[in-house]
């Protein structure tokens, strides 16, 4: 590895200090060279890094080395190297997707949220198209703190569950849809414009970002 790409990589261990859970890296745009490098770095340090985005196509080129010492989930696409965080104590957050389209989405905060600990319970296709299969869970779902709510085309799982339970609901649209769902566009803007107060939004397909909102709420 030459010095130019070296220099592309600047960890931030301090981060968990600082705020309270450790740093992540987003591998879909890096170049092979770098992940191996981060990992290196991690490795060299003696820490455990989270890693998002990461294909079975990109997992399989890493090292030997490195895979043997991976928890990989082809589903969220998600990596941890090194150690996660004992889980400990009983859920607060409850992760819950409208369709099973949505469940990537979904394993990606459920899978940022194991690794740092935080126990949480998962909630698949209760969208509103079968209203009847969120009812049947709400006693469950409701008794979380705060509701991770994985939607995509409208969008309409986050505002109807924040009009029924007291939870911080964290709106996560994704890019699930037909034609005017525009990529998932239709249901960020759904979700924004929600008629109930204090739904938290966060950008389309980022599971991750919804993770960590939820973790400092708790904090």
């Amino acid at each position: 590895m030459n010095p130019v790409e070296a220099a592309e990589v600047n960890l931030d261990f301090d981060r968990a200090r600082r705020i309270g859970f450790g740093e992540a890296v987003l591998s879909d745009a890096k170049s092979l060279e770098q992940l191996v490098d981060v990992l290196g770095r991690v490795d060299a340090a003696d820490r455990s890094i989270l890693l998002t985005r990461l294909s079975a196509s990109r997992f399989s080129a890493l090292p030997d080395r490195f895979q043997c010492r991976m928890d990989y989930d082809s589903v969220s696409r998600t990596a941890f190297f090194g150690s996660a965080a004992d889980i400990a104590g009983d859920p607060e957050i409850a992760v819950v997707s409208g369709g099973t389209s949505d469940v990537s989405v979904a394993r990606e905060a459920v899978r940022t949220l194991t690794f740092h600990g935080r126990p949480v319970t998962e909630v698949y296709d209760v969208g509103v198209a079968g209203l009847w299969r969120l009812q049947e869970r709400l006693p469950d779902i409701s008794r979380h703190r705060i509701v991770i709510a994985v939607a995509g085309m409208e969008a309409a799982l986050p505002t109807v569950l924040a009009g029924l339970i007291p939870s911080l609901v964290v709106a996560v649209p994704t890019s699930v849809g037909y034609g005017v769902s525009g990529g998932g566009e239709t249901a960020l803007r759904s979700v924004l414009a929600s008629c109930v107060p204090g739904v938290v939004v966060v950008n389309i397909d980022n599971g991750y970002g919804a993770a960590c909102a939820a973790m400092r709420a708790l904090s």
